[in-house]
């Protein structure tokens, strides 16, 4: 299987290393990199490319995509033409849309993401609540700060800003920016109290 689709056009940069189910397709001119998994379903389309170690699943990787190293696609996800998952991203039943980057370590789960978004650092969507999935929405021209969390079923609009570190578990109009954080407190002398109480305990 490796030899036909290096001679259908296909770069392979170690091809001893590729594993690929008999059912993928790949277009004769995607690129796949070292210690890539291809289990049962995937497509490749025209300029995509797949980086190290990089394992994918029942999943559309769309023209000109770029996915990994170290990403992890599974059943149901869609990317875009041009969209970027990167080292550590998860998605699972995920649409990112056209240009839509979710660069380092993110889980996109049941998410709906529109074009140009950014997905910032360390951000997950809480797609599982012990009983039932739920489905998160996110429009177009969205930036969302690093180390948030998206508890659906919510919908973040257009042009929306999630800032650094929030909880967002209401939708978010079109054009608004959303901060939910826990007000910081900082205690003079606390560390010194703090440190004493545990050693104490310890002892």
């Amino acid at each position: 299987m490796r030899a036909a689709a290096l001679g259908a056009g296909v770069t392979m940069t170690d091809p001893a290393t590729v594993w690929l189910c008999a059912d993928r397709s790949l277009a004769p001119d995607v690129t796949i990199g070292l210690n890539v998994v291809f289990s049962p379903g995937v497509v490749m389309e025209t300029g995509a490319e797949i980086r190290a170690f990089s394992h994918l699943e029942g999943c559309i990787v769309g023209r000109g995509a770029i996915v990994g190293p170290f990403a992890r696609l599974r059943p149901g996800t869609v990317l875009g033409p041009g969209a970027h998952v990167g080292n550590f991203v998860e998605a699972k039943a995920a649409v990112p849309g056209e240009g839509t980057k979710a660069n380092q370590l993110t889980y996109l789960g049941d998410a709906e993401v529109g074009a140009r978004t950014n997905i910032g650092a360390g951000t997950i969507t809480c797609n599982y609540d012990g009983f039932a999935k739920h489905r998160t929405v996110i429009d177009t021209d969205v930036f969302v700060g690093s180390d948030s969390v998206l508890a659906p079923p919510v919908t973040i609009g257009d042009g929306e800003l999630v800032t650094a570190g929030s909880v967002i578990t209401d939708n978010v109009e079109q054009g608004a920016l959303a901060l939910r954080r826990a007000r910081q407190e900082n205690r003079l002398g606390g560390a010194a109290v703090f440190l004493m109480a545990r050693r104490k305990e310890k002892a």
